[in-house]
């Protein structure tokens, strides 16, 4: 037994043309004398063979040997229905058209006399045994001879016919199947294309765009055309709309705030949502592009526990959403998230490029500031109190002496200036002996140069927990705190204290304290913008380089106190990040 893909188109002719003949001997009994039980056994049997073999046709199968079999049991039938019709006397004369038929069809004009001959072989011999002559026997095999060549040339024709119309929808579904096949390769190459321009994208807004074009070739030219598609994310308002298509500038400008219907599902859940009617949304409607659309899908836009917005598409068709094409729209939002986080990761890099851009030039200001109220105003000093002793030597030598003292405490006040001034630029000790040690200099060197008292108390076994680099911090923390509460704070001491937090070993506080005036937090913060210092802009930024946390408490006449909260392994940034108490 074997089977095919394509039908058995011989099979099917030979199988109609089987039914004809038992329709025509069906009839031919009736008018004749009659059905009996013989022929109704051998029309029964003649059924459930058709039958049979139009199971195998169905399920496009074959016995092995089929046509020879199918043959043989028509060339038997066609004998045993003459016999039982009458013979050459009876009714069922035409019935070796059975197997002629057959037999042509499998095999055209060689089959069809080969039957024949058969046929009048066992036709004629039992027309000679019923007793006919032999020109009725002639005569009999004259007609069927006859019968099996026009049997032969119309199989002929037919099958030539079918053959050609097969051949045709052969080559018809091979060009088919090949212009599918080359459509899907461009759109995978255009899908690929669009992909790896995504994926090099470091542009946000080309990130956006490059989206949009590639979900509408995804869902093909012209279902493009009247497709409303938008890339929506989270700000500090909402969802906004940063990139869309087929989409009016007052729906551009809409702020959804994502906490109904359709849209908190999907950001809530996850996961991609298909909805009817997404005008009727309470607010999906408030889109004008929208509210004519009978379906649209939205698909969240989310990177593990980040969360970016989602990528909205509608369309009037309300079938247009196949489930291939939601398999391959989602496809593009996980591929726009990674692209978007990196596009983000990017616009960080930048801000943050220029943040510390700004810093240096800051620090160069600070640096020139420094320069010119410090060592260059005493450096003036020098040359007027030296040019002024010049003169005084010519009229007063003692009151000479004098002023060339002032100068050389001026000359030597200058120096320790300068010196502090390096010590903070590059705090050698710190490279050599460690933050305790650098926190120490610092305070010597503020009583040597400014006469300011400061406090150093420091755990040893805590700065040894620490790496370098933030040791570094927060010699500069301290150093930023320090030089502040000197500037303003008119205070007699300042404490710079490192511990751990009593309450949780894995926090370290860094603190610095003073009992100077103080200030009125709230006041100085709203007028912090138009002022010309930056001393708490960069505590804040050197704070959050170690994940920490900036306390600032003061009171008028109460002194200041700051504090910066360090955790010193992840689980402790994770409570600082998430707000958890640590005091």
């Amino acid at each position: 037994m074997r089977s095919s893909d394509s039908p058995f188109l011989a099979d099917w002719f030979a199988i109609s043309t089987r039914w004809l003949v038992l329709v025509g001997v069906m009839t031919a009994f009736s008018l004749g004398p009659g059905l009996k039980a013989l022929h109704l056994v051998l029309i029964t049997l003649l059924v459930g063979w058709n039958v049979t073999v139009s199971v195998f046709a169905i399920t496009n199968r074959r016995f092995s040997n089929h046509r020879l079999i199918n043959i043989a049991v028509d060339w038997v039938s066609s004998v045993v229905l003459f016999l039982v019709g009458g013979g050459l006397t009876g009714g069922l004369l035409w019935v070796g058209v059975l197997v002629l038929a057959t037999a042509a069809i499998y095999y055209e004009w060689r089959g069809a006399l080969g039957a024949a001959g058969a046929l009048i072989l066992a036709q004629g011999l039992a027309a000679y045994l019923a007793g006919f002559d032999w020109p009725w026997i002639a005569l009999l095999g004259v007609g069927i001879i006859a019968t099996s060549v026009l049997m032969g040339v119309l199989s002929r024709l037919l099958m030539i016919f079918v053959r050609q119309n097969y051949q045709r929808l052969q080559a018809s579904r091979r060009e088919g199947e090949k212009r599918a096949q080359r459509q899907e390769r461009e759109r995978l190459q255009a899908f690929y294309s669009m992909v790896e321009t995504l994926s090099a994208s470091i542009n946000y807004q080309v990130v956006l765009d490059t989206t949009l074009d590639l979900s509408a070739a995804i869902v093909g030219e012209t279902a493009a055309e009247n497709l409303v598609s938008a890339v929506l994310l989270f700000s500090e308002s909402g969802l906004s709309i940063e990139a869309s298509r087929k989409m009016p500038a007052a729906d551009q400008r809409q702020q959804l705030a994502g906490t109904r219907g359709v849209l908190a599902e999907v950001i809530q859940s996850g996961e991609p949502a298909l909805v009817d009617q997404p005008g009727q949304d309470p607010e999906l409607g408030l889109l004008i592009s929208v509210r004519a659309c009978q379906s649209a899908l939205l698909l969240p836009l989310r990177r593990g526990l980040n969360a970016f917005g989602l990528m909205l598409y509608a369309h009037p068709d309300s079938e247009i959403f196949t489930q291939e094409q939601a398999d391959s729209l989602q496809m593009i939002s996980h591929q726009a998230v990674i692209a978007i986080q990196n596009a983000r990761l990017f616009q960080d890099l930048e801000l943050e490029k220029a943040r510390m851009e700004e810093a240096q030039e800051e620090a160069r200001k600070k640096l020139a500031r420094d320069l010119h109220d410090g060592p260059i105003q005493t450096a003036s000093a020098i040359v007027m109190r030296t040019s002024l002793a010049r003169k005084m030597l010519e009229r007063d030598a003692a009151q000479a002496e004098t002023e060339m003292a002032r100068v050389e405490d001026l000359a030597r006040r200058n120096t320790q200036e300068l010196r502090h001034m390096l010590f903070t630029l590059r705090p050698l000790v710190l490279e050599s002996e460690g933050l305790e040690a650098a926190l120490k200099a610092m305070a010597e060197k503020m009583r040597d140069t400014y006469q300011q008292n400061v406090l150093v108390e420091v755990d040893p076994a805590l700065i040894s927990q620490l790496e370098m680099g933030k040791q570094t911090v927060v010699f500069y923390l301290a150093e930023e705190a320090v030089n502040n509460a000197r500037k303003h704070a008119e205070a007699q001491h300042i404490w710079v204290r490192f511990k751990r937090l009593p309450r949780d070993p894995e926090i370290a506080v860094l603190e610095i304290a003073d009992d100077g005036k103080g200030f009125d937090t709230a006041e100085v913060n709203s007028q912090y913008d138009r002022r010309g210092s930056l001393g708490m802009v960069n505590l804040r930024e050197r704070t959050d380089m170690v994940n920490g946390l900036l306390k600032l408490q003061s009171a008028v006449g109460k002194g200041t106190r700051v504090q910066v909260i360090i955790p010193l392994s992840e689980d402790a940034a994770d409570r600082l990040q998430r707000g958890l108490p640590v005091s």
